[in-house]
């Protein structure tokens, strides 16, 4: 008897494996990663050669806004339909995988890979939910990704949903059950990626995952929780791939404008392959996103940043007890305060700042993962770093559930090369 997920979000689904080629050549990291450093994807590029590859599959964000970005898109789709048709896939029917991620620095992240359901995915600010958007969706960065999925024919997914489950009811238990599961891969990911291991869940263990999650998504259990009275559930936010899933979300809505109502329901699009992982996982550290501005006039932006919140004030350390955004540009580096009532949190003030500021004047800004990468940008000429501190995990579920989305890009789960690895995939259409 399969196992009854009733109308959990989250559930298994058949899940497509690579087969016949080099595991350590086809996995490669989330594409919107390194989008600064083209050199990485130059590597990647030159490890894998003309070996079968998930690089053929995806399209790095660093590549959105090139010349040939219609061209590359189309090659993508080709070789997608090419590897379905040369068998390169093995399917596993209503599965999910139980991962094992050792990270470069020796800690093993724990997740799920199964399938989200976008009826329950909504990342309008105020959204109620099952699975809610944790920052706000930067509308001008869909259409492009949904050139990219909109006609393809499989999905390999980059998106980690993360589960508050202090009482690690779901996943952790799964680690001491390895025994009675089928190993499906085991081996060391490329750019110090680590090293990764997956297994197929029994149906008993399914069972056991579905009574699990359906406890976490108990109102009663969730209002307690979070203090709250006839609240929503919320029972996961979006951890990595935020406009990830919201591409998936889109090009669902466009399918259903395609068919009739009756139908909506059987389209494959309704569906995302995700990882679900523990917010509690003991591997599992936010980092802070730091911003770094080129090809602008670093005086001018910070003095800009200063008139923008009366009562801010500019100093090598933070002033009393407002906003500190420290900054780094060639020659100088330092600590601007902003009023709290400027913002939430100090990213929020940068952010509502640089987005008004970057219409009128030149400059591009990027989102930067590690301090010494954006200390080594902002130290050429032209450039600007300012380094965010980190959010505190546990305050992630709260801060949505009574606040609304964080200010975009307010954390990430680790660094670069932390991120999810391309390697499971599912048919879209």
């Amino acid at each position: 008897m399969k196992a009854d997920f009733g109308c959990l979000p989250f559930r298994p689904t058949d899940i497509l494996l690579p087969q016949g080629c080099d595991y350590d050549k086809w996995a490669v990291v989330a594409c919107d990663q390194y989008t600064s450093q083209p050199e990485y994807w130059e590597r990647v590029e030159g490890r894998v050669g003309r070996a079968p590859s998930a690089l053929r599959l995806i399209l790095p964000e660093s590549s959105l806004d090139g010349p040939q970005v219609e061209m590359d898109i189309t090659d993508i789709n080709a070789t997608m339909a090419a590897y379905l048709r040369e068998g390169r896939f093995k399917t596993l029917p209503h599965a999910m995988i139980y991962v094992e991620r050792t990270l470069h620095n020796g800690r093993v992240r724990r997740g799920l890979v199964g399938k989200a359901d976008l009826k329950d995915y909504d990342y309008e600010p105020g959204s109620d939910a099952l699975i809610r958007a944790t920052e706000g969706v930067v509308m001008s960065r869909i259409p492009p990704r949904v050139a990219v999925r909109k006609n393809a024919p499989i999905e390999l997914p980059h998106a980690m949903l993360l589960a508050d489950d202090p009482q690690r009811t779901v996943i952790e238990p799964l680690a001491a059950q390895t025994d009675s599961m089928e190993l499906l891969y085991d081996f060391d990911l490329m750019e110090q990626g680590g090293h990764i291991k997956g297994w197929r869940l029994t149906e008993e263990q399914l069972s056991q995952v579905a009574a699990a999650l359906s406890a976490l998504a108990a109102p009663d259990s969730f209002n307690a929780k979070y203090g709250t009275k006839d609240e929503p559930v919320m029972l996961f936010a979006m951890g990595d791939g935020n406009h990830a899933l919201a591409t998936a979300k889109e090009c669902y809505e466009r399918q259903k404008r395609l068919v009739p109502p009756e139908k909506w329901d059987t389209l494959r699009a309704r569906y995302a392959l995700c990882e679900l992982v523990n917010l509690h996982d003991d591997s599992l550290e936010f980092e802070p996103i730091h911003r770094v501005v080129f090809h602008t006039d670093p005086e001018a932006l910070l003095d800009a940043l200063v008139r923008a919140y009366p009562g801010s004030c500019r100093g090598k350390e933070p002033q009393g007890d407002g906003l500190p955004l420290g900054y780094v540009c060639a020659g100088s580096q330092g600590v601007i305060t902003v009023p709290r009532s400027a913002a939430q949190l100090p990213v929020g003030a940068l952010q509502n700042f640089l987005d008004d500021y970057l219409i009128n004047h030149p400059g591009r800004v990027d989102y930067i993962h590690g301090e010494d990468v954006a200390r080594e940008f902002a130290a050429r000429p032209g450039n600007i770093a300012f380094l965010l501190p980190p959010m505190a995990k546990e305050d992630l579920f709260p801060s949505v559930i009574h606040d609304g989305v964080l200010p975009r890009k307010t954390f990430s789960m680790g660094e670069a090369h932390d991120k999810r690895f391309y390697l499971e995939a599912r048919k879209i259409r």
